[in-house]
């Protein structure tokens, strides 16, 4: 009768390294095959010495996005609102373009634009505009 040999407990009887470790391994070479196509498809450093550099990159890209920005009549009365997300609100938020026309930023296209459009509020926020500037 032959006894089974006993083995560590980081072996099998054959020798090879345990199923478990050999997917870690398996792992780190898709790992390193997924950076090496990161690196010709984006142009990504190859020497060592760029090695801070690969990581600046790979952690850029797996960070997480920014928060999206939460529209509110104070983001559409903003001047430092960029003028993109003021077309956006123009665009898809109808409660709020009776405020774009409080915003200072508004261009005419965009007044002209939300005048068009409507919505709830905008006729009178365009009579007070108008009213305002005929004060002045």
């Amino acid at each position: 009768m032959v006894k089974p040999r006993v083995t560590a407990w980081h072996t099998t009887i054959d020798g090879a390294p345990p199923r478990r470790a050999r997917h870690r391994c398996h792992a780190r070479h898709r790992a390193d095959h997924r950076l090496a196509r990161l690196r010709q498809q984006q142009r990504l450093p190859r020497h060592a010495a760029a090695h801070t550099a690969d990581q600046r990159y790979i952690n850029d890209m797996t960070a997480p996005p920014e928060p999206p920005l939460v529209l509110t009549p104070a983001v559409a009365c903003s001047p430092d609102t960029g003028e993109d997300v003021l077309w956006h609100i123009a665009q898809h938020v109808p409660e709020l373009r009776r405020w774009l026309v409080a915003n200072p930023k508004a261009g005419a296209a965009l007044l002209e634009y939300v005048s068009q459009a409507g919505g709830p509020g905008v006729r009178h926020s365009l009579e007070i505009l108008l009213e305002s500037l005929e004060q002045e």
